[in-house]
């Protein structure tokens, strides 16, 4: 090789070592920016028909519209990495015997961080075993039972406020406002409606209320004229009661039917749904109330954080945009008039987790529910606070609505709690008199 050559050859070899510095620092920048991309899967079953599709489709809906918000402002960064979330979800047909299957097949087939529960305490008392033993985190936005939580489970937590406490602004209601009051309990018999009712026996104890009618039905009944005319032979002059939105409906159409003269109508589930009067028609509806988790009318945002909490999550505005847009876009949101309450506690659920995430900086399950003991949050849905021995929730407020005539048109309004109310409460309604 002569000498010119061999001059060539080290040329070339400096050249390229002095380049390999600048060539592994460059892929190391790639590296980061590429890892910046990752997906936390939250899985659920949703009731898309059966029973609970009303209720069903409104909290699917109202999960996306909160996933769909997180995935535009960035995601979530655990530990410098950016993460978008993923809804996965199966239709459990509001039967028990498809829950548990669907919630295995999430975590083993699917392979899901954390889950929402199903719609409804029955079927949330069939998924909970599955989410404990498989120790992933389970956050209840439909199921207020309170018995789901003195299971002694550790990775169950809820959004919403607890049964017992349902009807205690309704009560409270007829305790200022009908002073002769009778009252009668009709409600279904499940877990939901009878642990709501035990704890609304208790509050009309305690305000000195008179009770003069209470009886279940079970989940199959049509025909509710037995116990309207029963309730109306005691003498009962306040109606307080139902279970989901196709009982509570017809039970609101039979007692409006044979003449029930009602001073007071307080039910689960039904009136909060935007389609209540399309279902009992416009005359049964008006004066109907019933106890909410949320409604559209209450202005929850960062302006009026309470004392010892933390905003967290979408203004109550964009989040109604997300929604709104998945009723124009989306198949399983087609055809929604406007969010109902189980549409903003199925989306406050995707909130509270988002953040607890967050403050773990972790997706290690135990790490995100230890986080979730010390958050303190006030979100579009309201106040959010966990007890940390039982996951129950202790932080969110309630509110009563009913359905009135303004402008000629009926329409949903606030009449309970009265810093919140958008309107007084309608008493006797003269579509209830005869």
């Amino acid at each position: 090789m002569n000498r010119n050559a061999l001059i060539g050859i080290v040329i070339i070899i400096i050249i390229v070592l002095a380049a390999v510095p600048f060539v592994l620092k460059k892929s190391g920048k790639q590296t980061s920016t590429t890892q910046a991309s990752g997906e936390i899967k939250i899985g659920m079953t949703i009731s898309l028909t059966g029973k609970f599709q009303d209720e069903g489709h409104q909290a699917l809906c109202g999960a996306l519209a909160a996933v769909n918000w997180y995935n535009k402002h960035g995601g979530i960064t655990v530990n410098g990495k950016t993460y978008k979330l993923k809804l996965v979800y199966y239709d459990d047909q509001s039967k028990k015997d498809q829950v548990q299957s669907l919630y295995s097949k999430l975590i083993n087939d699917d392979k899901v961080n954390f889950l929402l529960a199903p719609y409804s305490s029955g079927l949330t008392f069939a998924a909970a075993p599955v989410a404990e033993q498989n120790g992933i985190i389970m956050i209840s936005h439909g199921g207020a039972s309170d018995a789901i939580f003195e299971q002694g489970y550790h990775y169950v937590v809820q959004v919403l406020t607890p049964a017992s406490k349902y009807f205690e602004g309704s009560l409270r209601i007829v305790k200022q406002y009908v002073p002769d009051a009778k009252i009668a309990f009709i409600y279904e018999n499940s877990k939901f409606s009878v642990a709501v009712m035990k704890g609304a026996a208790q509050i009309a104890k305690d305000l000195g209320l008179q009770v003069v009618y209470n009886q279940t039905y079970e989940k199959s009944t049509t025909d509710f004229s037995p116990y309207v005319q029963e309730a109306m032979a005691a003498g009962a002059n306040v109606l307080i009661g139902g279970g989901h939105f196709q009982d509570g409906q017809q039970l609101i159409s039979t007692a409006h039917s044979m003449g029930w003269k009602l001073k007071f109508i307080s039910i689960l589930v039904a009136p909060a749904q935007p389609n209540f009067p399309d279902a009992v028609g416009q005359d049964a509806a008006i004066g109907v109330a019933a106890p909410a988790q949320w409604a559209v009318q209450v202005n929850y945002s960062p302006n009026n954080v309470p004392p010892g909490y933390t905003w967290a999550g979408p203004t109550k505005d964009e989040w109604l945009k997300e929604f709104n847009n998945l009723t124009q876009n989306y198949p399983d949101c087609k055809g929604l008039k406007a969010p109902a309450y189980q549409a903003a506690e199925a989306g406050a659920s995707i909130v509270f987790l988002a953040q607890a995430i967050k403050e773990a900086n972790s997706l290690n399950n135990d790490a995100v529910r230890s986080a979730m003991n010390n958050l303190a949050l006030y979100t579009f849905f309201g106040k959010l606070k966990i007890d940390p021995n039982t996951g129950k929730q202790i932080g969110h407020d309630m509110v009563v609505i009913q359905w009135q005539m303004v402008n000629n048109q009926p329409k949903l309004v606030v009449i309970y709690p009265h810093e919140v109310a958008t309107a007084q409460p309608l008493i006797a309604a003269p579509n209830w008199q005869g």
